[in-house]
């Protein structure tokens, strides 16, 4: 019994954050189908943000009505909308519509809001209804989470992605003028991948209903012990505090594992930092999330693309995998020396500035076509993921056991950075045009 009630914690916390950690991964697959192009990402970190109105609700329906909100119908109203987008997805994602003159995804779009907005609000909802099942099925839950990073990212590498060769093409003979003139084009020809992106969708559609049945037969196990309605509330708003990151891009749930697994390991702590310190830890806390919710993952097309669809196929699923080993990590680890933190998120930094200043020479980054070129960017977003989710997990440890109002404002601080580098990004991306796309093949590089 207690294997089986495991298991199906393990299942549970899949279905928390796979869809959007699943809609990264695909990206490279995704943008060059879709009239957004290259810019798509930053349209995703700027909807994932408006998500968050969700988990927003609930916790405001706790405080300001505590004990009315029925938290089992949220569950099951969100994986069901979650099934639901997924699946729509894989019939409607390549449909656009004409909005101000230009052809838009707005189908993908619009189901995209809605799966934010499951995984938003399961952040705030999920964890307080485990925790009315013994502690020890908790740490099982965390694992599920940490795998809906992982799981997806492991399912695109063996999906892999079309290699993209330069082919000649010729034109039509007609009357144009043009045509006469240049009657030879080089065009880009991408080679089919193992499997389609509609079968991707069909798979996160799946892990999303893995999750309801999970969900259902958790709620035939007999409780050991009943949380109050108080001891609810709170859990609710510190989940909030520690789950508003968001994944896209993050694995956000992973790192509230890393923190939970960090209190079934404590670790000597000296309560009371003084007030420059706390502003440190806050300032590590916005910095980081900015970088990894917003700035970087709104240029990840422009840093990868220019070195082929392959190196930004195994940089957005390898970075999607680093995320929950580096939360592993600090569960086993744990390091919670401020200048440690301060050290490794510069590192991180200086990894995230690299992403930057490729994503800025784009089309023609450095050594571009080159070996050293693609592997450097992929170990780059590696690197520059798991290392600030690793400072990330630390900084939620310490806040968490300073008290419960600090944990509560780095929520706050959380949800400050990602929207500041999502809003930042967006109109440099989308409106002043700042980073620049191109076709590997068309495009004319100085060497």
């Amino acid at each position: 019994m207690a294997l089986l009630v495991h298991l199906l914690a393990c299942a549970f916390g899949l279905g928390s954050w796979v869809a959007i950690n699943g809609l990264w991964v695909e990206l490279p697959l995704i943008v060059n189908e879709l009239p957004e192009g290259w810019e798509l990402p930053s349209y995703l970190t700027v909807i994932i943000q408006l998500a968050n109105l969700g988990p927003l609700l609930v916790t405001l329906m706790h405080k300001l009505r505590p004990g009315r909100l029925n938290e089992r119908a949220v569950i099951y109203a969100i994986l069901t909308v979650g099934i639901l987008a997924c699946f729509l997805l894989a019939f409607f994602w390549r449909e656009t519509t004409v909005v101000a003159g230009a052809p838009r995804s707005t189908a993908f779009l619009i189901i995209t809001f809605f799966l934010s907005l499951v995984d938003c609000t399961s952040s705030v909802t999920f964890l307080p209804f485990m925790m009315q099942l013994p502690p020890e099925y908790i740490t099982t839950y965390f694992i599920g989470e940490g795998l809906s990073g992982f799981v997806p990212g492991l399912v695109a590498l063996g999906q892999g992605v079309g290699i993209s060769k330069c082919v000649n093409v010729t034109h039509s003979f007609d009357n144009s003028t043009e045509a006469l003139k240049d009657p030879y084009a080089i065009q880009t020809q991408y080679l089919s991948e193992n499997f389609s992106t509609e079968v991707f969708f069909f798979f996160l559609s799946a892990m999303m209903a893995i999750s309801l049945v999970a969900f259902v037969l958790l709620n035939r196990v007999p409780r050991m012990f009943q949380l109050s309605s108080e001891n609810l509330v709170g859990d609710s708003v510190a989940s909030v505090s520690s789950g508003l990151d968001n994944p896209a891009a993050e694995g956000v749930p992973v790192e509230r594992g890393g923190e939970e697994a960090g209190q079934s390991r404590p670790l000597l702590a000296k309560p009371g930092y003084t007030v420059s310190k706390l502003a440190f830890i806050y300032f590590l806390v916005v910095w980081v999330n900015g970088l990894t919710n917003g700035l970087l993952p709104s240029v990840q097309t422009y840093s990868c693309m220019s070195y082929g669809n392959v190196a930004y196929h195994l940089s957005a699923a390898l970075a999607s995998m680093a995320n929950p080993v580096a939360c592993l990590i600090a569960m086993f680890l744990p390091k919670r020396s401020l200048v440690f933190l301060g050290l490794l998120s510069l590192v991180g930094t200086g990894f995230g500035a690299y992403n930057m200043a490729m994503a800025a020479l784009s089309p023609c980054p450095l050594l571009q076509g080159s070996a050293a070129g693609d592997a450097i960017i992929v170990l780059s977003w590696i690197f520059f993921t798991g290392t600030l989710s690793y400072v990330k997990v630390m900084v939620g440890v310490i806040l968490r056991d300073e008290s419960h109002s600090a944990l509560v404002w780095c929520g706050a601080a959380v949800q400050a950075g990602s929207m500041v580098g999502a809003l930042t990004m967006f109109p440099l991306v989308n409106v002043y045009h700042l980073f620049h796309s191109g076709d590997i093949c068309t495009v004319k590089c100085p060497l």
